[in-house]
C-alpha cells in the first residue's frame, strides 16, 4: 500500500518559533523537509477584530501516519492560544523524493 504523504501548513509571529518547530520536528522524525518562508504578512479575525500580523510559514512534509504526534509537537512549541496547523494530501509527486520521505522518516 503506498503511503499517505501530507504537506503541513503552520505559522507563528517569530522566526525563532518557526526554527524552533522544524528543529524539534526534524530530530524528532515526523517530518522529513521543513521550509520556513517568511516574514509574511497575515490579516485574520481575533477576537472580533481584523488582526495584521507579520508571520513565518513553516511547510512540513510529512506522512498522515505521524500527523496527530506532528501537530502535539507544534502546540507544545507554539505561542499561539489557537496555532494554525493544516495538514493537506500529497496526492500526486516525484516518485523519487517521496520514496526519499518514506526512508527518512
Amino acid at each position: 500500500m503506498m503511503e499517505e504523504y501530507i504537506q503541513v501548513f503552520a505559522t507563528t509571529d517569530s522566526e525563532e518559533i518557526a526554527k524552533k518547530i522544524a528543529k524539534v520536528t526534524l530530530e524528532k522524525k515526523l517530518a522529513g523537509c521543513v521550509q520556513i518562508i517568511g516574514p509574511i504578512e497575515s490579516r485574520y479575525w481575533w477576537k472580533n477584530k481584523i488582526e495584521d500580523t507579520k508571520e513565518w510559514l513553516c511547510v512540513i512534509k510529512s506522512k498522515m501516519s505521524l500527523y496527530e504526534k506532528l501537530e502535539k509537537a507544534i502546540k507544545e512549541i507554539h505561542s499561539y492560544e489557537i496555532p494554525e496547523i493544516i495538514a493537506t494530501p500529497i496526492i500526486a509527486g516525484n516518485p523519487d523524493y517521496l520514496e526519499w520521505l518514506s526512508q527518512v522518516l
